[in-house]
This record gives C-alpha cells, sequence and structure tokens, in this order.
C-alpha cells in the first residue's frame, strides 16, 4: 500500500503554485490531506483543487504541525523565513525559490541526475533553476558516458518566467503593436526600479539584475547550480541568458566539450537511454525542439546534435522544455515522489 503524507502548498496562486497544483493531481500523488498557505492578504480566500474547494489559510509557522511535505513557491524571503520553521515541525520543504541552493547542506536536486544527494537532507531541498534543470538533465547521460570538462550555454527564456504580470505585459504589448500604438513596459526585464523595455518584437540580454563581474544573477545560478548538481566544481561553465517573446517554454543553445571523443551515433544512444530526455533530431524532415511543440510536455527535448567543426571532443546542443513544468512544478513533485519511493517521508 501506497504511504499517503499531507501536503502544504505555499504560493498556489502564483504561475509555478497553479502547476504544482496541476502536477499533484495528474500524477496522483497520495495525498492524506492538503492545505494551502499564503500571506495574510489573501487568508481566508477560496481556491479549487480536485474538485473541491479550499479556504486559504495564513502562512505561519504553527501551520506547519502535522504537514509531511511543504511545497514552497512563494518567493524567497517567505522560504527565509517559513521554510525553517516547517522543517523545526517536522515537514520536509521542497523549495523552488532561490533562497537555499546554494547553501551548504541543502540538496539541490534533478532527480534523474542527483537523487541520491536526497539522503543528505536535513529537512530542506532546494528546486534548481528552471534553465538549469533542463540543461543538466541533458548533459547528466552524456558526462555519464564520455566526461565533461567545459560548458557554455545561451539561453532564449520564455516569460514565464517572470510570473504572470511579465505573461500578461507580452500579450497586451502584442496586442498594442498590431493596433500601431506605442507600448508601454513595466515588468522586464527585472521586476525593479531600473529601466524596463518592451518584450513585445525584442529581445532582452538580462534576466535578474547584473552582479559587479558583469554577468547577470541568473546566469551565475545557471554557472554555480550546475556544479553542484553535478558535483563538478571545477566544471569550467559560462552562461548567457535572454529573454525571448515566448509565453512559455525555454530553449538553450550549449556548446559542451568532453573529455574523451565520442561519435554522434555514442551521443544519441547515451540520450536515447536517459530518463526524462526525448531525442528530437532528424534535420532531414525539420525534426528539432521548439517550445511551442514542449509547452506541457513533461520531457527535456534535444536535438540539433552536430559535432565542433575544430574540435572532435565538441558538441553543440539544442534543448527545450517547458520552465514550469520540469523547469519548476514537475521537478518539484518528482523529488516529492523519490523521497517516497526511497523511504524518505
Amino acid at each position: 500500500m501506497v504511504k499517503q503524507v499531507s501536503v502544504a502548498v505555499v504560493g498556489a496562486t502564483g504561475a509555478v503554485g497553479s502547476t504544482m497544483m496541476a502536477q499533484l493531481v495528474k500524477r496522483k500523488f497520495p495525498i492524506k490531506t492538503i492545505k494551502f498557505l499564503a500571506s495574510a492578504r489573501s487568508a481566508g480566500k477560496s481556491i479549487e483543487f480536485n474538485g473541491a474547494t479550499y479556504t486559504i489559510e495564513e502562512a505561519t509557522p504553527e501551520a506547519f504541525e502535522g504537514v509531511d511535505v511543504a511545497l514552497f513557491s512563494a518567493g524567497g524571503s517567505v522560504s527565509e523565513k517559513l521554510a525553517p520553521e516547517a522543517a523545526k515541525r517536522g515537514a520536509v520543504v521542497i523549495d523552488n525559490t532561490s533562497h537555499f541552493r546554494m547553501a551548504e547542506g541543502v540538496p539541490l536536486v534533478v532527480p534523474e541526475v542527483n537523487r541520491h544527494a536526497l539522503q543528505q537532507h536535513k529537512g530542506i531541498i532546494a528546486n534548481p533553476n528552471c534553465s538549469t534543470i533542463q540543461m543538466v538533465a541533458a548533459l547528466a547521460p552524456i558526462r555519464e558516458k564520455f566526461g565533461l570538462t567545459s560548458v557554455v550555454v545561451s539561453t532564449y527564456q520564455a516569460v514565464s518566467g517572470s510570473g504572470i504580470a511579465a505573461i500578461e505585459e507580452l500579450k497586451s504589448q502584442s496586442a498594442e503593436w498590431d493596433k500601431g500604438r506605442d507600448v508601454s513596459a513595466s515588468v522586464l526585464p527585472v521586476k525593479s526600479d531600473e529601466k524596463h523595455f518592451p518584450i513585445a518584437r525584442n529581445v532582452i540580454p538580462q534576466i535578474d539584475v547584473f552582479e559587479d563581474n558583469g554577468f547577470t544573477k541568473e546566469e551565475m545560478k545557471m554557472i554555480n547550480e550546475t556544479k553542484k548538481i553535478m558535483e563538478m566544481p571545477h566544471l569550467a561553465v559560462a552562461a548567457t541568458c535572454v529573454r525571448v517573446p515566448v509565453v512559455s517554454g525555454h530553449s538553450e543553445s550549449v556548446y559542451i566539450e568532453l573529455e574523451k571523443e565520442a561519435s554522434k551515433e555514442e551521443i544519441f544512444e547515451a540520450l536515447r537511454l536517459a530518463p526524462g530526455i526525448v531525442l528530437q533530431d532528424d534535420i532531414t524532415a525539420q525534426g528539432y525542439p521548439m517550445p511551442i511543440f514542449a509547452e506541457g510536455e513533461e520531457p527535456v527535448f534535444v536535438g540539433r546534435i552536430r559535432q565542433d567543426l575544430h574540435n572532435k571532443k565538441g558538441y553543440h546542443l539544442w534543448v527545450v522544455a517547458d520552465n514550469l513544468l520540469k523547469g519548476a512544478a514537475l521537478n518539484s513533485i518528482q523529488i516529492a515522489e523519490a523521497m517516497l519511493e526511497d523511504d524518505l517521508l
């Protein structure tokens, strides 16, 4: 008999939180009880889940009493304050924010890549950045067979990665452009007092704020998280993260250098056998991954695989995934499922 667990969802009304709820239902996660937690402002409102109506409760430390799994997706400040309180009360926190990702002693997990890291959890498990998840999922089976020495990635990230407000702004700006009107911008590239630029008919080479080294915070997340997840602290990683006018589905151009030479057919075979990966590479029929086809799909799609023209150990890949699914909500639920299967809950 499958063990049933008590679940709390923090931030259920956001883009990722609502997708988490849908995944809990779709994957038939064994729920004994479930509660939805939010700020005092949202407490008392109703929310629908799996055919029933629930009342949103205020997210307080005491609200986590009796909770087995707490799914957090309400912002880093909320996680900073409440995740330790939830863990203190016996809950396993799966946190979708960036707050704990690089914290010592907190596993940063993509189940297909480093499931074993769950064994070391101390109450909090971090869900990686959306763009990191799909890249390491694609690279892990290649690294396992041929080694890996360096990674250079350029991302083409959908606006849903910045939340519901960014989705609505893309839609409204597109409509205004179509009417021949000037557009206004208030969300991208950063939700702050910095300049904002239209995303419709545009590409913005900035996601999150710039750091002193010239990389953005998003780029440094990819660099540091990749090293942690793959347990390769000395791996050379570089990233350029770009926001594009796509609603859902992140795309990535990835260049890798291997420790030993491999044929294209050997790379194909490694990916075909990898869990959670769909090899989509048939250039004779224009068969390659695109976000419009990845939206709503669970796997990570990999294609346009080709050996570098100047380095026999170099390969170029095109990687696409639904950033709200494998890039966020689905990976969180898969972590919870792995915890159950490994008797860690």
